[in-house]
């Protein structure tokens, strides 16, 4: 497994930005992380840019780059066109000065291929039978066509890439000679790996970049040159390739494409026979390679770049030695992808266990990442995704689970926005306040239903109430309410239990209470009148039987 992509696990945050930045899907989701699937992978580097953790890295060669320059033989960089738009204020010249204070014996423009490439495309036009061809220089599209859209493997053009052409024409004039290409493309790490006579490393621009800044090594500005020369450093900017061509052929429409959803289309296009006679040049990134993925991060300025590009490209070609056309053909191979599609009973279960059992129910929303509902159902027969991914399911789960808990609690429970209005009440609430609809106070101040100042008190000093007993006069029932503030959330939450009962039965013990001590006083006092005329005749003191009388009055007082 080669890894040209890798996932640092601690930053996935479970954002799902990947997948739906991704043209092919080929990420999966397990484990709360992120996983790229790299039989499906295309390497457009969308999922390495659209990373809002910076998750993603790109494998990194340098070390790789290093050995090769300490092995003794003559190391040769081949520099992609792109790099005036990445390296603002630097030429080639300027470029090879610091390419070789790092130990490279010489520097050229891959632009130099791209001219030996441009050339094979013209005789393509004259001599091809089929009637739509497409460029081969982006190897993400190569790839994409190769995994995803074999049908249209007839009308890739057999013609190696500007970096193998000239990693070939270096090979071929110094055969002692390794090549090392520097570009901002993450898949030519991979089409380098696929021709390893050829091209025997690739560091990305932000590779470099680093590499020069460890060795503290600086580009000098506007070194003179001449640029008259090189026409074909146009290549990297949409519509580049059509422009260094000669397009003469009237047979042909000749038509530049760039983004991955525009070669999609195309593609799908071909595929429904809607083109015919016609040369496409197709870039997977935006704005053809000046909007690679392994630019200096974060550098987006596609119309300065643009410009830049076009004011160092020359008017005329690179004076190249011809090459034969055997040496510039390859083949390009189906690349079997081998998987088991779902049947549409195992994605509706899916669909069903989503809570999306009507077709009205599949929002489409994205959020999980995928297009449709049913695109995240099949990743999910297919291992790739899980039900969790879909952000309306747990919503509408937590809702239901949340309305669950409040409409079946014996409590009466209610909110109140920080303006005090009434936002939601239960049916409880609504019965210990005879509110016979809930919709009747939703959006209404509290003061219509409730004596507003416990509640303007919580918000004012932030201090929740608890447990407090409360008679709520106008509905003739007691309460135990208690009351928090979600500062966060800018919420007052209102618990009520009644106690009505309780209290009633508590007053009228206390009533029955008082009556039985009213009539305990007028028993004892008859008793004592009655005890001291019995005293008095019997000659006993009264103070005697006072004091007992008196214990007994306090023992009956405490019952």
């Amino acid at each position: 497994m080669n890894e040209y992509l890798k996932l640092k696990k601690s930053n996935c945050k479970n954002c799902y930005k990947c997948i739906r930045h991704c043209p092919v899907k080929s990420i999966s989701f397990s484990g709360n992380q992120a996983h790229i699937v790299e039989d499906e992978c295309i390497l457009c580097g969308m999922c390495f840019v659209a990373c809002p953790q910076n998750a993603k890295e790109i494998r990194n060669d340098v070390e790789k780059a290093k050995n090769l320059l300490a092995g003794g033989q003559p190391i040769y960089a081949s520099i992609a066109p792109s790099f005036v738009a990445n390296y603002e204020g630097v030429n080639i010249e300027a470029m090879k000065q610091a390419l070789k204070k790092l130990g490279f014996f010489a520097v050229e423009e891959t632009a130099i291929g791209a001219t030996i490439v441009k050339k094979e495309y013209e005789k393509l036009t004259i001599t091809n039978k089929n009637d739509v061809i497409i460029s081969s220089c982006c190897h993400t599209v190569n790839v994409l066509i190769q995994k995803h859209y074999p049908q249209v493997l007839p009308n890739l053009a057999k013609v190696i890439s500007p970096m193998q052409a000239h990693c070939t024409k270096i090979k071929k004039n110094h055969p002692e000679a390794l090549t090392i290409f520097i570009g901002p493309c993450i898949s030519k790490k991979a089409e380098g790996e696929l021709y390893k006579d050829v091209v025997d490393c690739v560091l990305t621009f932000e590779e470099l970049s680093e590499w020069l800044q460890e060795e503290n090594i600086s580009f000098e500005k506007n070194i003179p040159e001449d640029t008259k020369k090189g026409k074909a450093r146009l290549f990297p900017t949409a519509g580049g390739i059509l422009r260094t061509m000669n397009c003469e052929q009237s047979d042909y429409s000749y038509v530049s494409i760039d983004g991955m959803e525009n070669c999609i289309q195309a593609i799908k296009d071909i595929i429904d026979e809607n083109i015919s006679n016609c040369f496409i040049e197709m870039s997977a990134c935006s704005g053809s390679c000046i909007g690679g993925p392994a630019m200096d991060k974060r550098r987006i300025a596609p119309v300065r770049d643009f410009i830049t590009v076009n004011k160092y490209a020359g008017d005329q070609d690179f004076l190249v030695e011809p090459m034969l056309s055997e040496e510039l053909r390859r083949s390009i191979p189906y690349v079997g992808l081998h998987r088991q599609i779902p049947g549409s009973k195992q994605i509706e279960e899916i669909l069903k266990k989503m809570g999306k059992t009507q077709l009205e129910h599949e929002l489409n929303c994205g959020s999980c990442g995928y297009n449709t509902c049913k695109e995240k159902a099949t990743a999910v027969c297919m291992g790739k995704a899980d039900l969790t991914m879909c952000l309306p399911f747990l919503k509408d789960k937590a809702e239901t689970f949340s309305d669950n808990i409040i409409n079946n609690s014996p409590n009466g429970i209610f909110v109140l926005n920080e303006d005090l209005k009434v936002q939601q009440m239960n049916s409880a609430a609504c019965q210990i306040m005879n509110i016979n609809r809930v919709s009747d106070v939703i959006g209404e101040p509290v003061v219509r239903i409730l004596e507003p100042s416990i509640y303007m008190d919580v918000l004012a000093s932030e201090k929740n109430v608890y447990n407090k007993q409360i008679y709520l006069a106008e509905y003739k029932r007691y309460v135990m309410e208690t009351i928090i503030y979600d500062k966060s959330y800018h919420i007052l939450m209102s618990i009520m239990r009644d106690i009505t009962e309780e209290e009633n039965l508590r007053i009228r013990k206390e009533v029955i209470r008082q009556k039985t001590m009213e009539i305990t006083d007028n028993v004892i006092e008859k008793q004592m009148r009655t005890v001291q005329e019995i005293a008095s005749l019997l000659g006993e003191t009264t103070a005697e039987t006072k004091i007992a009388l008196t214990k007994l009055k306090e023992t009956l007082r405490h019952e």
